[in-house]
């Protein structure tokens, strides 16, 4: 299978790209991205054929469908990362919360959150493909809170490269900084900005396309890539998950092959929804994917009104902070997808240039399609956190969000999958705070819903607050290439 590019070709990138040469590059023409040029069939064969296999070797199946430039030995190795999770046979538990709703609990990795899911074997990929052309290589993250922490976890002491890690100093939850800032591997630089994600992810994006920084880390003989979803490798093994977790509902007999189910998908950057969405055109049968958001919901506005503008709003920051984005990076993927790379390339251009962009009435009609969407506060949020707790189940406010879209969005009685993207261990005062008990630290929030509500707190979270700050840097946004050049 070959890759193309969102926005067109500019005569100087190849028209055409494998599979690891999108990986390793992944700005594509125009500071457009890498999609597949086409997307395999998933029959009903192939989804009876899977119905009780092990998460692996379903994720290995569909990498066979894709036909990718990726060894066979390699790409095992790299599954073998599941083994870290907390059931290396079940690293994807599906719990069912209402009759006709689960939670797909894609957070059971190492650093407790939905990222780990693609950036483990993902991780081991790009550094095997570094260390097989004896090349050195920069991977640059900007982070809303979890890419960060999952893409560190996943390089730290990889041999050919060197990671750095933007985040938006004092908008993420103290676990999540943690998390980063106590990353002691020498290969590993982390940096906070003061700004938000859109700042960051910005940053990133103007460096994977500026000719004098790659020209700048030539000297040191050092390539660029990126772990955020902008790269396609994150995206691919994003697909599986859904897959699986449908099939989990056939297993159950929750649902008969074939039966349609709705998905709902906690969104910021809309990697996770958009492995939906390519799940859906492969042939998962999926009714619709319903969007939730917080009130950063600029994906609200883009899926019921066909409005994109980044002018009439601030980014606002919120108790789901990982949704606390405004410039959604994914979402030029499904427009590409849906109308072609000359009308992409003019919206995102529109997008850079005038901060907003409009669907016209039969664009709008054709994304609504296959999404539809809606937001939460944060009080609705907690409201929901209090409510499931009674039930026995305690969930995290980007988790919370997805409940009114399952209440007030779907139009048929189907089955439905909420995606759970973090444990509720990463923000845990917000959870204390809905469950009306107010504390002074992580740590206290920790131990007073652990022992009140009878969960427990992982290891790897108790003993963040026992480590060493190993990276204090936090500089304003201008200085970042500096900074990330001084650490090459």
């Amino acid at each position: 299978m070959t890759f193309i590019e969102t926005r067109g070709n500019d005569g100087v990138k190849p028209s055409e790209a494998t599979f690891s040469f999108a990986i390793l590059n992944p700005s594509a023409s125009f500071g457009g991205l890498y999609v597949p040029k086409r997307l395999p069939v998933l029959d009903f064969d192939f989804f009876k054929s899977h119905t009780k296999s092990s998460y692996k070797v379903l994720c290995k199946a569909l990498f066979e469908k894709f036909d990718l430039d990726i060894e066979t030995s390699d790409l095992e190795a790299a599954l073998d990362r599941y083994d870290l999770f907390d059931d290396p046979k079940e690293p994807v538990p599906l719990s069912k919360i209402e009759d006709d709703a689960f939670v797909s609990e894609l957070w059971h990795g190492p650093t407790r959150a939905f990222k780990d899911m693609a950036l483990q074997p993902f991780g081991y990929i790009l550094a095997r493909l570094a260390q097989q052309r004896g090349e050195k290589y920069l991977i640059m993250a900007a982070t809303s809170g979890d890419t960060g922490p999952a893409t560190l976890e996943s390089f730290k002491n990889a041999e050919s490269v060197k990671v750095a890690c933007l985040y938006p100093s004092g908008g993420t939850s103290d676990v999540q900084r943690l998390q980063m800032v106590t990353e002691d591997a020498d290969n590993e630089k982390v940096i906070g900005i003061r700004g938000n994600f859109d700042d960051a992810q910005n940053a990133l994006k103007g460096l994977l396309a500026s000719e004098s920084f790659k020209e700048k880390l030539k000297q040191s003989h050092t390539k660029l890539s990126a772990a955020n979803s902008v790269n396609f490798g994150r995206i691919i093994f994003q697909i599986v998950y859904h897959i699986y977790s449908y099939l989990q509902l056939v297993q159950r007999g929750e649902v008969s092959m074939g039966e349609q189910v709705y998905l709902v998908v906690p969104s910021g950057n809309f990697g996770n929804a958009l492995g939906g969405y390519y799940a859906k055109k492969m042939g998962l049968p999926v009714e619709k994917i319903l969007i939730a958001s917080n009130i950063n919901n600029i994906l609200t506005d883009l899926i019921t009104k066909g409005e994109y503008d980044l002018g009439s709003r601030s980014l606002v920051q919120t108790t789901s902070p990982a949704m606390d984005i405004l410039k959604s990076s994914n979402v030029e993927r499904v427009l590409f997808d849906k109308f072609g790379a000359e009308r992409t390339k003019q919206l995102m251009e529109d997008l850079e240039r005038e901060g907003r962009y409009r669907l016209s009435e039969e664009e709008l009609c054709l994304l609504r399609e296959d999404f539809d969407a809606a937001f939460s506060s944060d009080e609705e949020a907690k409201a929901v956190i209090a409510a499931y707790a009674k039930k026995g189940y305690i969930m995290d406010p980007h988790t919370a969000t997805c409940l009114k879209a399952y209440e007030t969005l779907r139009k048929k009685s189907l089955k439905t999958v909420i995606y759970s993207t973090a444990e509720w261990t990463k923000f845990s005062p917000t959870v204390c705070e809905a469950l009306g008990h107010s504390v002074r630290s992580d740590l206290e929030a920790l131990e007073w819903v652990s022992e009140n509500y009878g969960v427990e707190v992982p290891k790897m979270i108790r003993e963040l607050f026992e480590k060493p700050i190993i990276h204090k840097t936090v500089i304003d946004k201008e200085h970042i290439e500096e900074e990330i050049l001084k650490f090459i």
